[in-house]
């Protein structure tokens, strides 16, 4: 019987540990090649270590699986590219690309630097984009040489970039940018073969232990919803040539439950034929909210 990935070359970002970890292994598992792509740095992105991508890649060879490290920062333009020709170069093409790879330095809007809003935003948006940039002008050319291509880019946004998070404005925004960045990739580059879909997953890893440290206790008995291993089944689904028909969509995912989130659209309206008076619009708008659905309130608040 063959497997869901027979064949296919899958990059996954931030692989090393948690989430990304097991979707490389279960990538593995369902027949993919797989480049385990991780800098080996701290929760807050200092610090870089070989270790935790070249374990990753030694138990899927163990397991008889086909896996090569690359530790190239997913940020930096040419590192991206680079990562990019690391799975062709190896295994002969890219078949999928996973951006999974981020960090967190929280803090309240108030309270917040320069930096900590930079870094953040540079590893989870641009690191998103660079990679994403890099595969999609390699899937472009082959399609244009009339090649077969059947690709995918799977997205890490998070309930923080759906809904906001208290305490978590950096992370938040660059989510957010994550999710609508789903979609206009998934508008241009239909045309070539490529879907594009993001997940907001939630699950026990380094960042959420200490910020959501009760709701991601391991549970003593039964089955464990927050183990990080529960979100690979839907990565891996939407990276198999199975799922060409989906495509522009945020999937909500933690434990045994899958959802899909209906994002931004018009509501309730009202209309004029003529500029608004200033003093007019309050009712407007209070007659507006009436009829909308009510507010979801952000993590935390």
């Amino acid at each position: 019987m063959s497997k869901l990935c027979d064949g296919r070359v899958v990059i996954v970002t931030g692989a090393g540990r948690g989430i990304g970890r097991e979707h490389a292994l279960e990538f593995a598992r369902q027949g993919a090649k797989v480049v385990v792509n991780d800098l080996g740095a701290a929760t807050d992105g200092s610090g870089r270590a070989e270790g935790p991508a070249a374990e990753v890649v030694a138990a899927i060879r163990a397991a008889g699986g086909h896996a090569v490290a690359n530790g190239d920062d997913v940020a930096d333009w040419e590192g991206a590219k680079r990562l990019v020709a690391a799975a062709v170069e190896t295994f002969g093409q890219l078949d999928v690309l996973v951006n999974n790879a981020g960090f967190t330095r929280d803090r309240m809007v108030v309270g917040a630097a320069e930096e900590e809003w930079d870094a953040v935003i540079r590893v989870h948006l641009k690191g998103h984009f660079a990679p994403t940039r890099h595969a999609a002008a390699y899937w472009r050319e082959r399609a244009k040489g009339g090649q077969r291509v059947e690709a995918r880019i799977i997205n890490t946004s998070s309930g923080a970039g759906l809904l906001g998070s208290v305490g978590q404005g950096a992370y938040s925004a660059a989510k957010a940018g994550i999710a609508a960045l789903t979609l206009v990739e998934a508008a241009e580059l239909g045309r070539y073969g490529v879907t594009a879909n993001a997940i907001a997953p939630a699950a026990r890893t380094r960042m959420t232990e200490t910020v959501f440290a009760e709701m991601m206790k391991k549970p003593e008995h039964g089955f464990d919803a927050m183990a990080p291993e529960n979100i690979a089944p839907l990565v891996v689904w939407l990276g198999s040539e199975e799922s060409r028909d989906v495509t522009g969509r945020v999937f909500e995912v933690a434990g045994g439950s899958i959802s899909v989130a209906e994002g931004w659209r018009e509501g309730p309206k009202v209309e004029r034929s003529a500029r608004w008076n200033p003093r007019e619009v309050g009712a407007a708008v209070r007659d507006l909210l009436g009829r909308a659905a009510p507010a979801k309130k952000p993590y935390g608040a």
